[in-house]
């Protein structure tokens, strides 16, 4: 069987490609550089990151950025011979503009150097590239509608104003007239196009109902490209607003696949929610992750789940005999040439000013604060199982408090905790606690260690403990037993839905370390591991 998810911790949007045997999903990173998250599988049970294509200043540049931002929605598909990968740099979230600029670029094998991008417009977001059998290429996104109520095309969010269709092509960029095929459904907020052929039909997926827990895969068909397009007999493949104990919640966004084994599946996003720390609530630590189901072709030529109904099920009918992989500990020494795979940093191309490799360890070069949005030293891993425990040993010697390194648990500048080393008047070289507990627009810092612990010389060695929605620091000198630090902290605000809610922020929990020198002068700490061990 395939479990769901199938790309757990924060993988959403997912792009789904075949190529001959081999499987892609592409899926968005936001402001997490490098951009884009690839997987390949040939099972489609088990998957492995094989590239982040956005890796150097021409193709991406984040500095700036809000959170929430940068690279939502990649489409990725295959055709005349190389990668196509169309991407979003969303440079703006609050208030009634996005500036949305849309790129494309191709690479011949997957995990190559990239193609220096096309610009394409910036009309909307979620763009999608389809190929059609003649060899023309059609450029879609959604229209963004800044007017406010009542201006657009759906009544009901006219923000989101259709979906926009162009025929574009390398040499001469966008051409001809263009269309507005798909006002989208009563469900509103549509987004994310996608478009295959079947027996003479196009058929156009769309995500609809926002991201959060009205979220919808609707599906809609016409025998030309430029539409009309009529709805599904039943709106949507695939949504789970109207059942709120189902496991899997927030399904949308997704892409459809014919596999070589004449299989039919279909991609989409998912939130696996759990009760906040007082039993109430619901919030997704893990983020938007990526799912799968097996779907059927009806009689009418509209594809249905398998099973019916619009609800994914958590466990789906594999075309292999292939076993899900057993969760492992992650156990990490920073004595290569690069960093490991599963860790990123935040929004800017220029590395060489906020990390290093070499000499045993990964040294962070103090920069801006943890509320920035232009050159954060933070180096961190997604956050993959609802309970987990992450260690790091950082050496560092700070001469103020306004140099600090340590361990973080970190969503966005709003939504953290840190465990770090610093230096107090009085005190000298001492530990202390930084949280953010989802305070927006202030995000004012709270200090849930009432005094700073003073530490001797030499490297100290941190842990945390997460278990669900409760979180826990350790520390200690020299080997020996843990001792815990601070109290119980609560981890439901290192999620989608701590401080402004499900709308609010829509990326995923982190976990990894961090320095920042607020003085400028750029004071560096040393990290020679790092472990990440999933919990039951």
């Amino acid at each position: 069987m395939i479990r769901n998810p199938i790309l757990p911790g924060f993988n959403p949007d997912p792009s789904f490609c075949c190529v001959g045997e081999d499987y892609y999903i592409a899926t968005s990173t936001f402001e997490w550089y490098p951009g884009v998250q690839i997987h390949h599988s040939r099972d489609l049970v088990n998957w492995m990151l094989v590239s982040r294509p956005l890796a150097r200043k021409a193709l991406l540049d984040m500095r700036g950025n809000p959170d929430s931002c940068g690279i939502w929605a990649p489409c990725l598909s295959h055709a005349d011979g190389k990668f196509w990968l169309v991407y979003t740099d969303v440079k703006r979230y609050d208030g009634n503009f996005k500036d949305a600029p849309n790129y494309i670029t191709t690479c011949e094998t997957i995990d190559g150097e990239w193609s220096d991008p096309w610009y394409v417009n910036s009309s909307g977001f979620d763009p999608s590239l389809f190929h059609d059998d003649d060899g023309r290429k059609w450029f879609m996104n959604m229209q963004w509608n800044h007017r406010g109520p009542g201006t657009g095309g759906n009544p009901k969010h006219a923000s989101f104003d259709g979906i926009l269709l162009q025929q574009w092509d390398p040499e001469n960029g966008l051409t001809g007239p263009v269309t507005n095929i798909y006002p989208g459904t009563d469900r509103g907020l549509t987004e994310a196009p996608h478009i295959f052929k079947r027996h003479g039909w196009y058929y156009l997926t769309t995500a609809e109902g926002g991201t959060g827990y009205n979220h919808a895969v609707t599906m809609a068909r016409s025998r030309s490209i430029t539409g009309p397009y009529e709805d599904h007999p039943d709106k949507h493949l695939i949504c789970a607003a109207d059942a709120p104990d189902h496991p899997i919640q927030r399904t949308g966004h997704g892409q459809y696949v014919e596999t070589h084994w004449g299989d039919i599946y279909h991609t989409f996003l998912m939130g696996r929610p759990i009760y906040g720390p007082d039993g109430t609530g619901r919030f997704c630590p893990l983020g938007r992750e990526t799912g799968i189901e097996r779907c059927v072709w009806g009689e009418d030529d509209w594809l249905y789940l398998e099973e019916g109904g619009l609800l994914p099920r958590v466990e789906v009918p594999s075309p292999t005999d292939a076993e899900p992989f057993a969760p492992e500990p992650v156990r990490r020494t920073f004595d290569g040439a690069a960093l490991p795979e599963e860790f990123q940093w935040l929004r800017t191309p220029d590395t060489g000013r906020i990390f290093r490799i070499g000499d045993g360890a990964l040294t962070l070069t103090g920069r801006e604060s943890a509320g920035s949005w232009f050159e954060q030293a933070l180096v961190a891993r997604r956050q993959e199982h609802l309970a987990y425990a992450a260690e790091t040993e950082v050496f560092f010697d700070p001469v103020t408090y306004q140099q600090a390194a340590g361990l973080t648990t970190y969503y966005n500048r709003h939504k953290f905790h840190a465990l770090l080393v610093s230096h107090e008047p009085g005190i000298g070289r001492a530990l202390v606690i930084l949280s953010c507990n989802g305070d927006w627009p202030n995000g004012a810092l709270t200090k849930p260690l009432d005094v700073p612990v003073a530490v001797g010389e030499g490297p100290v060695e941190m842990r945390v403990e997460v278990d669900h929605a409760v979180q826990r620091f350790f520390w200690r000198q020299g080997g020996g037993a843990w001792t815990v630090i601070g109290p119980v902290l609560d981890a439901s605000v290192i999620s989608d839905e701590g401080g402004r809610g499900e709308h609010g922020s829509f990326t995923g929990a982190f976990v990894g370390m961090l320095a920042f020198d607020i003085t400028g002068q750029g004071r560096e700490a040393r990290f020679p591991r790092f472990d990440y061990v999933p919990g039951e």
